[in-house]
């Protein structure tokens, strides 16, 4: 089990359920088990009435947990696939179908968990992790925490409820983030919303025990950690922010070719930027329609709906090519050379792109979220 789960005694008698995050070599990656392990305990503890509170946390220094196992994934979509033609879909891949549905199910729950969840964002928070931590009602941030969304070098697109988080954001800013994977430090991630608390590093050791201490909830112990560490907040950049005006201009395009174009064209020194246009400009063209297309028909769903049209989209995803092959280049073979099936938007298929976006299935799995 990849996953350490326990139970800790709180001040008031009852007990505070913990859940770490454990393959610290893997950046605590998530695979199917570790998904089954918190999906069944956070079932279960929704029920417990001696479970007051809950935290989530990542083992190690590195990271909380920097994504899904899709090298995993992309074993299930080549068997899949096989004799299909470079441009044929394959049939749908049983373990990608049953690793997403759970994915976004546990995601969900968190979401509308009933009791407070506080998730430690220390380190790497990429892709999965971002599904998990954004669930979360206290989420905590570090000097050292890096948050992103970079499924675009995979020829995926950010899910896990990506398509209802950064929908959210201030105009121009949630497409841009999500086109370019750029790394979101605590003060960005902070004024965008996606944490809304800063303790630091030196001060995480005091959580544990103050949690256990007060009979009060955990928004009072967090308050605290975080007025002690006030002045290490005050001594982070904050890049997304100082470029805001310049991404909303950027983003203020009448096509998603525009958008990318002007981005790639923006001439800078700016290291933060620069490797945001890098990763964008290694991207895949089919996952940057994909991602355009998915934020504006979720611009209005509801959370649920979110889950649902994610899943459609991802499966389908799994039956065509790009995303395997994106998993080769950059977690496999680790070339940094795709061959991506179109070398340009211009080139993307948009019979094709139609399709991705029709659901593989008459009745959801996810049918049920509410």
């Amino acid at each position: 089990m990849s996953v350490t789960v326990s139970r800790q005694p709180a001040a008031d008698g009852r007990d505070i359920g913990r859940l770490v995050l454990d393959r610290e070599a893997q950046l605590n990656a998530l695979n199917q088990d570790m998904i089954e392990t918190m999906l069944t305990t956070l079932q279960q503890w929704q029920q417990d009435d001696d479970i007051v509170a809950v935290v989530l946390e990542g083992a190690g220094s590195k990271a909380f947990c920097a994504g899904g196992d899709v090298v995993g994934l992309s074993k299930a979509i080549a068997a899949a696939r096989a004799g299909c033609g470079r441009h044929e879909l394959g049939a749908v891949p049983g373990a990608a179908a049953r690793f997403f549905e759970r994915e976004y199910r546990l995601d969900y729950l968190l979401h509308t968990f009933a009791k407070p969840v506080v998730c430690v964002g220390s380190g790497i928070v990429m892709g999965g992790g971002m599904g998990l931590f954004t669930a979360a009602g206290q989420r905590i941030v570090t000097e050292r925490s890096r948050l992103a969304m970079p499924e675009v070098t995979i020829a995926l697109y950010p899910d896990v409820g990506g398509s209802w988080f950064l929908n959210r954001l201030p105009p121009g800013l949630g497409e841009f983030i999500a086109l370019t994977g750029c790394s979101l430090n605590a003060q960005d991630s902070l004024w965008l919303g996606l944490a809304n608390r800063f303790i630091a590093e030196d001060k995480l050791s005091e959580l544990w025990p103050r949690l256990q201490q007060k009979k009060s909830s955990p928004a009072s112990v967090l308050r605290q950690l975080e007025a002690e560490s006030a002045e290490a907040l005050a001594q982070l950049d904050s890049p997304l922010r100082r470029h805001q005006d310049l991404i909303q201009q950027l983003m203020d395009k009448d096509t998603l070719a525009d958008k990318v174009n002007a981005i790639l064209e923006v001439s800078t020194e700016d290291d933060w930027f620069w490797r945001a246009k890098q990763t964008l400009a290694a991207g895949s063209p089919l996952a940057m329609a994909v991602i355009h297309r998915q934020l504006a028909r979720c611009r209005h769903f509801s959370l649920a709906r979110v889950f649902q049209a994610e899943l459609d989209l991802s499966v389908q995803l799994c039956r065509f090519r790009e995303f395997a092959e994106g998993v080769r280049a950059h977690l496999i073979d680790k070339d940094k050379t795709p061959d991506w099936t179109y070398t340009s938007l211009s080139e993307v298929d948009t019979a094709l792109l139609d399709t991705l976006f029709t659901s593989p299935w008459g009745l959801s799995p996810l049918a049920d979220l509410r």
